[in-house]
């Protein structure tokens, strides 16, 4: 039986006043809030949440930056569009645009390579290291000494866990390094397109309606694993079979109602709830400013660079809705943190915190005064040198560089026992590797990545030339130069670019392609950069971790919830569908239509529609998937879940864990729940699993895959 080990109790909290809607929970704390999961109407026993081999977690599967989940004993897979969109666009060309016209396989034989970066990951085991990564580090040794010793900690873990190279194991740390598990996932590498909509469907509204509401985006994709005849997972081949999930989820369409209980079960990214105020303020007045100004910009070069070109439009097409999503977002947190001050919010909060330390509860006097003050020089630090490494992204902003860089790196750390590579180097990482290198043909055009990288050295010159990492000015090319660099490298062709894995460092050194030389000439100095966030991490991962045991005590003593931040490992979320109050005399939510898709149709994108769906909406082709209050179909709901980046496909359940829908977004109000969550404006948007049904049948007419699932519709 797969299992999760108990948590000491300082580290449960206390669960008699838990909120319903805040807090991303690790699996194996659901029995400490059974009390709650029953209070809102949820039936499954807390136990059977728990318990990663019983259903419905033994359904849910990360993709590696989404979320998704089984729903067929055949690996069916649904999840959502934009986290198929890698798969859509690699598949599409200006003739077969399936970005445009959408996708159906009426039979397994005309399912499409997903692409070697698609991957499912099947999480089976979790357990507490902490001890193993963490016991007997001596006192004496220096913040890269410390991260070094324990990152060798850690891939000794990884490596015991691989021996079977079925399995992809990971130890991510919780609670910002206090403690550590060991997460052990059966890695499925042969991934297919199944089925995706129209992108007038998919991604209705675009990066106008994006983190909105009302929204009336249909945001579903569905893919399949594959692995070999004996089961086990395999590269990519026509005589690999269905992979037979153990479990799967059976969908239900038979409704909700304002106010009805949910459960979500996702692997969320990053949150950072428990960031200090100054760490707040650093990313409120300059990180955040920046990363938005320089998101802007690129854009800007990729439209100017791609207009007129259908094919360019196509490669550049996932990295442009990437880039906007995370644009949307940043202008949202900036937003979010002008409109409410999160930081003056923080500071009571850490005044509070650091008079119940220094009066004893925690530490010393003596220890407490050391730890606060050590506390704020190491975060100051970070955030130093955060702005380098900033400046450091924007030189080398270009697809070519990072792969000659990534190239060379490789060469010399393959001159190392693999147990002492960096980490992303080994032998483990080398299929990523060349995926990722390959993955390049199809959203790579040499002008465009030239315009870019030209752009983005402007941007870098213009920077405070003290946050220039030392060594780069020298190393990089004059703008007016960068033309001349592409002409003389032959890394754009794809076959070319992949021959370099391999090579000893010496063919790198003697090489005549200008990317390659470049590369050459930066690594002293991205090296130095590297050892400087060793040093830091270390001291972080030395003091942050005994903050937040006290934090922790803490917020216990106060009945708060105790959670870890998100790090994209497994978690469960609870709440109720719920309408929101944005403002003052307006309530927004809590479900779309799909009348409201035909308000807001017009012949421009993105509120283009089929002509398909216009029909079946005009003539009321509705049938079962009709809500009974609505009078109509029901597009996108809201609720009081807590989530976020990664998050995305993450199955909405009702209480008995039936999927009732899809998670693919948050209002825009909610942004800045990532650091600060407010319970009466944070919500969650999903996609309806009667939409989802509904546009299959009546529009797409993927019966074959309704027929696969099992469909439970509403009594007559």
């Amino acid at each position: 039986m797969f299992k999760y080990l108990v948590l000491p109790a300082v580290l449960l909290g206390a669960t008699s006043v838990v909120s319903a809607d805040e807090g991303q929970w690790q699996p194996h704390q659901l029995p400490q809030l059974k009390s709650e999961l029953k209070r809102i109407g949820i039936t499954i026993p807390a136990e059977k949440l728990a318990d990663l081999s019983k259903h419905p977690m033994s359904a849910m599967v990360s993709l590696g930056g989404c979320s998704a989940s089984f729903v067929s004993p055949d690996g069916l897979i649904v999840t959502n569009h934009h986290c198929g969109y890698a798969a859509i666009q690699r598949n599409s060309t200006p003739e077969h645009n399936y970005i445009v016209n959408g996708f159906l396989a009426k039979n397994r034989a005309a399912e499409l390579p997903g692409g070697p970066s698609t991957l499912v990951y099947v999480t089976e085991k979790v357990e507490n290291v902490s001890d193993r990564v963490l016991k007997g580090l001596p006192s004496t040794l220096t913040g890269r000494e410390r991260h070094e010793l324990v990152e060798s900690r850690i891939k000794a873990l990884v490596a015991e866990c691989e021996s079977d190279k079925a399995y992809r194991c990971s130890v991510p740390a919780f609670h910002r390094g206090l403690e550590y598990y060991r997460i052990k996932q059966l890695m499925i590498r042969d991934v297919r397109l199944v089925y995706a909509p129209s992108d007038m469907i998919g991604n209705f509204g675009g990066d106008i309606d994006n983190y909105e509401w009302p929204r009336q985006t249909g945001d579903f994709s569905f893919l399949r694993a594959y692995v070999g005849k004996d089961g086990r997972p395999a590269d990519p081949s026509p005589d690999n079979v269905p992979y037979k999930s153990k479990d799967f989820l059976v969908v239900s369409a038979e409704g909700l109602k304002n106010g009805d209980p949910i459960l979500l079960a996702g692997y969320p990214g990053r949150t950072s709830r428990y960031k200090l105020p100054s760490e707040i303020r650093a990313a409120r007045d300059t990180d955040f400013p920046l990363k938005a100004a320089g998101i802007t910009a690129d854009l800007s070069v990729i439209a100017a660079a791609t207009m007129g070109n259908p094919n360019y439009n196509v490669r550049y097409a996932s990295v442009a809705k990437s880039l906007n999503n995370v644009l949307k977002k940043t202008q949202g947190l900036m937003d979010g943190f002008a409109r409410k001050d999160v930081a003056a919010i923080k500071d009571a909060q850490d005044a509070e915190f650091r008079a119940w330390y220094r009066g004893g509860n925690g530490s010393s006097a003596a220890n407490s005064k050391t730890l606060l003050t050590e506390l704020d020089a190491v975060i100051a630090s970070d955030m130093a040198l955060s702005q380098q490494e900033f400046a450091y992204n924007e030189a080398t902003h270009s697809d070519l560089l990072k792969s000659a860089r990534t190239l060379y790196r490789l060469a010399l750390e393959r001159q190392k026992p693999d147990a002492q590579r960096e980490g992303g180097y080994q032998e483990r990482d080398l299929s990523f590797i060349k995926a990722r290198l390959t993955r390049l043909e199809q959203s790579f055009v040499a002008s465009v990545d030239e315009a870019r990288w030209s752009a983005a050295l402007q941007r870098y010159s213009k920077l405070n030339a003290k946050n220039h990492p030392a060594g780069v000015d020298a190393a990089l090319p004059a703008a007016a130069n960068v033309a001349a660099i592409y002409k003389a490298s032959e890394l754009g062709d794809t076959a070319r670019r992949l021959a370099w894995i391999g090579k000893d460092a010496d063919a790198f050194r003697k090489s005549q392609d200008a990317f390659i030389v470049l590369a050459v000439r930066l690594q002293d100095a991205a090296l130095a950069l590297e050892n400087q966030r060793k040093e830091v991490d270390g001291n972080l991962e030395r003091v942050i971790p005994q903050y937040m045991a006290a934090v922790i005590a803490w917020k216990k003593s106060q009945g708060k919830p105790v959670y870890p931040d998100a790090n994209s490992t497994l978690r469960v979320t609870f709440g109720t569908v719920a309408p929101y109050s944005p403002r003052d005399g307006l309530v927004k939510g809590p479900f779309s239509t799909v009348d409201g898709i035909l308000e807001k149709a017009s012949n421009k994108e993105p509120f283009t529609v089929p002509a398909a769906l216009t029909q079946a909406v005009k003539e009321k082709r509705f049938g079962v998937f009709k809500d009974a209050v609505l009078g109509t179909v029901p597009v996108n709901f809201l609720s009081s879940a807590d989530t976020t980046g990664g998050n995305s496909g993450s199955a909405v359940m009702n209480k008995r864990g039936e999927l009732i829908g899809l998670n693919f977004d948050s209002t825009y109000e909610s942004i800045t729940k990532d650091w600060y969550f407010d319970t009466a404006i944070t919500r969650a948007i999903h996609v309806d699993i009667r939409y989802m049904l509904w546009v299959m049948k009546e529009v797409d007419h993927a019966d074959n895959l309704i027929a696969e699932m099992t469909v439970k519709y509403p009594k007559k």
